[in-house]
């Protein structure tokens, strides 16, 4: 038996004897969920679990309470295994957010203790927030990424797929100024805000009839008027946008502006169009590393395939690591195919028997992928120049 193969069976191992300990950190999160930027529980729970592996743990990272980072080694390689555990409003862990938690920790505590002292650090990165805000944005702006060589995690799923073809995402709040009149009594000085908004809404469909595949812009009205017998002087609508690339998402977005600002012109409104937040950026897989992480999985008895062509499943702040370092972000089932995530079903799955044994699997092929990379530099190597052949081609 090869040596890295030896290293393999140890985690596979440690993971197995884990199990119970795994499944309760999963359960007590799917019990108590938390959301976004609130994940307290979450939190304590996790670094005390790696603290008492010998981890050092830093808490409030990028000035996010409930983020942190857990250290062991130092040096480079240097992988991260990233751990999410922010739930939904009303739907608790119907995103599986627990069991990425789970294995991620799992991971990072297995390849710990088969690595030893070998050269390098493996860090596991608490991120908050990916449902609303993006912790992972704003750790990745204030440089806790800077030093890594490789960024591993899983997604649970209603498919397994190799890689995720995650689109850039940003949200615009348009909002038209009008002057507000008698809508009979005094017509004529009247600028109605809400019908220049229902325009650029017509706008906007034309757009959305010439959109390349991945990119996508839905809309609603926030604010309409305050009354049927004033005419509107002020009106707000959201818009949702995503597309393939980063790049493409701003060519985007100064074409849903210039929808906006060519109804105001039309009717005499005046339009203010802002960003609200950072966004997320595309995702961009590294096959260098999901490919090994995919075989590492079958391996553990899950055989992902590529995601099926066309199907663009949402965004993640995932992107924002991935446009910066080498990274993977697959999808492991834990449901059928004809069911959805963010419903009740998906929520009961992430506490079910098959998430149990999906979370186990991928924290194995996790540590497995982990191990690679601390002791194969050309494995490394390789994932950097592949990380950078794939920048060069986006632009």
């Amino acid at each position: 038996m090869e040596w890295h193969e030896e290293l393999h069976e140890r985690a596979d191992e440690r993971i197995a004897h884990l199990d119970e300990r795994l499944w309760a950190v999963a359960t007590a999160l799917h019990e108590h969920p938390e959301l976004s930027y609130e994940e307290h529980a979450a939190a304590r729970r996790l670094t005390a679990e790696l603290a008492a592996d010998g981890f050092e743990v830093e808490t409030g990272v990028a000035g996010l309470p409930t983020a942190f980072v857990a250290r062991a080694g130092s040096g480079r390689p240097c992988v991260a295994l990233l751990l999410e555990y922010d739930a939904l409003p009303g739907l608790g862990h119907a995103c599986g957010h627990n069991l990425i938690a789970a294995a991620g920790l799992g991971a990072a505590l297995a390849a710990k203790d088969v690595l030893g002292d070998s050269p390098g650090s493996l860090l596991a990165v608490g991120t908050p927030a990916e449902e609303r805000g993006g912790g992972k944005v704003a750790m990745a702006e204030a440089g806790v990424f800077d030093d890594v060589d490789a960024a591993l995690m899983i997604h649970p799923g209603v498919h397994s797929w190799s890689w995720a073809p995650l689109t850039a995402q940003v949200e615009l709040k348009v909002t038209f100024h009008g002057r507000a009149v008698h809508p009979t009594g005094d017509p004529e000085h009247g600028i109605d805000a809400l019908a220049a908004l229902i325009q650029a809404f017509g706008a906007v469909s034309v757009l959305r009839q010439r959109l390349p595949a991945g990119a996508h812009v839905q809309g609603i009205i926030t604010h309409g008027g305050e009354a049927t017998n004033i005419v509107p002087d002020r009106a707000e609508g959201r818009f949702g946008l995503r597309a393939l690339t980063t790049d493409a998402l701003d060519r985007l977005a100064e074409d849903v502006a210039t929808c906006a600002e060519g109804a105001a012109l039309a009717t005499g409104a005046k339009v203010d169009v802002e960003r609200l937040g950072r966004g997320y950026a595309h995702f961009r897989d590294n096959p260098v590393l999901s490919e090994r992480f995919t075989e590492h999985l079958a391996a553990c008895g899950i055989h992902a395939t590529p995601p099926t062509p066309g199907v663009y499943l949402g965004s993640s702040d995932i992107g924002d690591v991935s446009v910066r370092v080498p990274a993977i972000h697959p999808f492991v089932a834990i449901t059928a195919e004809e069911n959805s995530d963010h419903t009740p079903e998906f929520a009961a799955a992430a506490a079910s028997p098959r998430g149990r044994s999906a979370m186990l699997a991928s924290a194995a092929a996790l540590a497995r992928t982990a191990i690679d990379l601390r002791t194969h530099p050309a494995l490394v190597s390789r994932a950097w120049d592949c990380f950078r052949d794939l920048a060069r081609n986006e632009h």
